[in-house]
């Protein structure tokens, strides 16, 4: 049973009763009256093939208060299109699907491109940037929920829980970060939240000690969580990264938009696991690496927005900082499998903050050789400014694409 303690500076709402979802939907029902629910699904069509997304659109299909699902289909031919039509079409709430690919959807990003507009490369910051597009013209409803589409220990509590803080009429947040235990197949997940993001805020608190972003990121108990929800009026300024920055740039946003009041972290799993990355040591364009170097670059950049300058010296005091705290942090880890029975394997973990090490110079590398860089996608009042008749065309290529081919 979790515990009760409020750390740092956001609130935090445990899992203190095993509440029953079924008296959590009811009240969830209620409020969706005068406050539309829904959610986004950001999923690759190769998903569909898997075991997590099939368990998990059998669990939405018995969610009672969803007015709308939103799914960000990727690299999806025509008839694999026309596949997740029908896959998805079990859901009972009204849904659509976005396909990305397709020649409509594909012909608006080309033209937002050519104006700066649109997002720069591929991936889940693009696909959740449309379908908050999407979600901003039909304003079909007022809060919305995201959650990735491969976890394997899926059930719609999950759902449920992530979306009540920013549901319930009473509750003043805007904005809701879930968390949960990485602990699966007898062993401590979540490498890069343990091995990297964790310690390399405790280092860069001991450079920037009076900084408040670094103060705000370690008061969230799994900062890299896939799973949130918020009111959709968060949507109108918020830029979003392109990158695997995503999760770290949207805190970034929240602390920059909203007093931390206003935000909260909820406990949503007991057990929670999903699909692994590779460590791809050798290889910066795959795999945890690339993962590693985006969210560095991320913080950095919003560190240097803030007045901290960053230098190759600086960089590698950071990376000896962040070295030493990451090698004690293997040993609390390690301790703590022990006494939960689990295992732990300190080569592995060796390996991997070694890694992480290697690439907060790369990282910090890459940041001072590109000083005009700018990665995050703009945000939809800016595209609505520069194109007042975005959201029509977008609802209207999705219309379009659902009325061809849905059987």
């Amino acid at each position: 049973m979790a515990d009760y303690y409020q750390n740092g500076i956001i609130t935090t709402l445990h899992n203190l009763a095993d509440r029953p979802v079924e008296e959590m939907e009811a009240e969830l029902c209620r409020f969706s009256q005068a406050r539309p629910l829904g959610l986004v699904l950001p999923s690759l069509y190769s998903e569909l093939q898997t075991p997590a997304l099939p368990a998990i659109v059998e669990e939405l299909a018995k969610v009672p208060y969803l007015s709308q699902v939103i799914i960000g289909l990727d690299r999806a031919s025509r008839e694999e299109y026309v596949h997740a039509l029908a896959f998805f079409d079990q859901l009972p709430q009204h849904h659509r699907v976005l396909w990305h690919d397709g020649p409509r959807l594909r012909a608006l990003d080309a033209e937002l491109q050519a104006r700066g507009l649109a997002p720069d490369q591929p991936g889940k910051g693009r696909n959740v940037w449309y379908c908050f597009g999407y979600a901003m013209a039909t304003q079909r409803v007022e809060a919305l929920a995201l959650h990735d589409c491969d976890i394997l220990t899926y059930d719609r509590s999950l759902l449920a829980r992530l979306i009540y803080p920013v549901a319930n009429p009473t509750f003043n947040y805007e904005f809701c970060k879930g968390y949960y235990a990485r602990v699966a197949g007898g062993t401590l997940n979540g490498r890069v939240t343990r091995l990297l993001v964790t310690p390399l805020i405790r280092a860069l608190k001991k450079i920037v000690p009076e900084s408040d972003y670094l103060e705000f990121l370690d008061s969230f108990r799994y900062p890299l969580a896939g799973e949130f929800s918020f009111r959709l009026d968060v949507l109108n300024d918020l830029r979003i990264p392109s990158d695997w920055g995503l999760e770290i740039g949207v805190l970034a946003e929240m602390k920059r938009n909203y007093a931390t009041n206003r935000l909260c972290q909820v406990d949503i799993a007991d057990r929670y696991d999903h699909k692994h990355q590779d460590l791809s040591a050798g290889n910066d364009s795959g795999g945890l690496s690339r993962m590693s170097i985006d969210i560095i670059k991320a913080m950095i950049r919003k560190l240097a927005t803030q007045g901290t300058v960053f230098s190759p010296g600086v960089l590698r005091t950071i990376k000896a900082t962040y070295y030493r705290i990451a090698l004690d942090f293997i040993e609390t880890y390690r301790s703590d499998a022990i006494i939960n029975g689990l295992d732990l394997d300190i080569h592995k973990e060796e390996k991997a903050v070694e890694l992480f090490a290697e690439n907060i110079i790369k990282a910090g590398n890459h940041f001072l050789d590109n000083p005009m860089e700018t990665p995050f996608i703009p945000s939809w009042n800016r595209v609505l400014s520069a194109m007042p008749d975005v959201y029509d065309r977008l609802v209207d290529a999705v219309e379009s694409d659902h009325k061809e081919l849905a059987s």
